[in-house]
């Protein structure tokens, strides 16, 4: 025979699965997960073009864009650099007016040039733009142009450029031995963050409506009388979490196939590792937080109500969110192990590379303890609020009142 909350898990999970506003935000989210790879994967993969205005006679500007374009073409970036020959200074300038060139890169002064004339004329290297040039296109000029006058006068010197710069290299290592870069970590904790509060909220928010509707209409009193209310509150707990777990899921998938197709494919299995974790760890939490938001629905004697029953838990969910994702260092090895803030934490901390092997699993259990007690507490607060009507019921009077006898809980 099929135990009652499995009833009732069942039917919490069709009623959701075939809820029209949880289709389309899910399909809205995973639409923006896909949008967000897609143009990431595009800004990774295009090639910037950059038009160079040239002086005629300038030949040492015209080998340092010949040199970069050439250099970037070898090392295969997406950089492409075509030279716009004019005539004099103020051909140039008038190709940037126009946007005919995006720069103009001048090795000495040019008689002619607006401003630049007699002693005033400037010397030296420098790059023009009509607006600010390019920081990747100075950049790369930069580097060629440092690099093509140091071997000028290395072979003045009468020596070369790599005798110079010999020992001069600093290679980087990071000692902990993590590949991910610090920026990816901060990405993965604000995308874990994300996850959380939204499918503990948006859950969350679907099992309060639930029990405060089943209030409302006395339809719990009906149902009480062939479902003890433990079990009525389990399958709930059950059936919302099912629903959240595959939810996070679904999108943890989509957006761990997307990074496969963008230049953080090389951090794949360490991300895959910290979603699992995060599947592990949400899975435990949201327990909690799926019997903390059934309380709030049985507190609530409205629809009305539920904006003040349930507020505590979004500012706690909030909190959680900006918390998590902005943390370091001490503050987040703390919260790694502080429910719920370990959900998001802990498997940062796993993709960061500083948590030993050990503290995953204690945290989990730290989660564990945490999640039983608030089912506890949240259990008997259910059983005193949900048949009590005519306004607000306060966590106090929910507690204090015991119809486990009368109702058969």
């Amino acid at each position: 025979m099929t135990s009652a909350w499995m009833l009732v898990a069942t039917r919490e999970i069709a009623v959701r699965a075939l809820n029209k506003g949880f289709l389309i935000g899910l399909a809205v989210t995973i639409a923006m997960i896909g949008g967000l790879v897609g143009f990431s994967a595009y800004m990774d993969g295009r090639t910037e073009s950059f038009d160079v205005a040239v002086v005629a006679g300038d030949d040492a500007a015209l080998t340092a864009v010949e040199s970069a374009r050439d250099g970037a073409a070898a090392s295969d970036q997406n950089v492409e650099l075509d030279v716009v020959r004019v005539d004099d200074a103020a051909a140039a300038e008038a190709a940037l007016e126009d946007e005919t060139a995006d720069a103009w890169l001048s090795s000495e002064a040019t008689p002619g040039a607006t401003g630049a004339t007699g002693d005033d004329a400037a010397t030296g290297w420098s790059l023009s733009g009509w607006r600010e040039p390019d920081g990747d296109l100075a950049g790369l000029l930069g580097t060629t142009v440092r690099d093509q006058v140091m071997t000028d006068r290395a072979t003045g010197a009468g020596t070369t450029i790599e005798a110079l710069t010999a020992g001069s290299e600093i290679e980087t290592q990071r000692l902990d031995g993590n590949p991910v870069d610090p920026q990816v970590v901060f990405l993965a904790g604000f995308v874990l963050a994300f996850l959380f509060f939204t499918g503990a909220v948006g859950s969350g928010a679907m099992i309060a409506g639930s029990v405060i509707e089943e209030k409302q209409s006395r339809l719990v009193e009906i149902i009480a009388t062939a479902v003890p209310l433990r079990q009525l509150l389990a399958g709930k707990i059950i059936g919302s979490s099912v629903i959240a777990l595959a939810q996070n899921l679904l999108l943890a998938a989509v957006g761990l196939v997307g990074l496969s197709f963008t230049d953080l494919s090389a951090v794949l299995p360490a991300m895959t590792a910290t979603m699992v974790w995060f599947v592990v760890f949400f899975t435990v939490g949201f327990v909690a937080v799926a019997a903390l938001y059934a309380v709030a629905g049985s507190l609530a004697s409205r629809t009305e109500d539920l904006q003040y029953t349930t507020t505590p838990l979004m500012m706690l969910l909030m909190g959680v969110y900006i918390v998590t994702f902005s943390a370091d260092g001490v503050l987040e090895r703390v919260l790694s192990y502080i429910p719920p803030a370990s959900i998001v934490s802990m498997p940062v901390r796993v993709l960061n590379g500083d948590a030993l092997w050990w503290e995953p699993v204690v945290s989990l259990l730290v989660l564990v303890v945490a999640t039983l007690g608030a089912v506890l507490l949240s259990e008997r607060a259910y059983r005193g609020a949900l048949m009590q009507t005519g306004g607000r019921v306060t966590w106090r009077s929910a507690l204090a009142t015991d119809r486990g006898t009368t109702l058969g809980a």
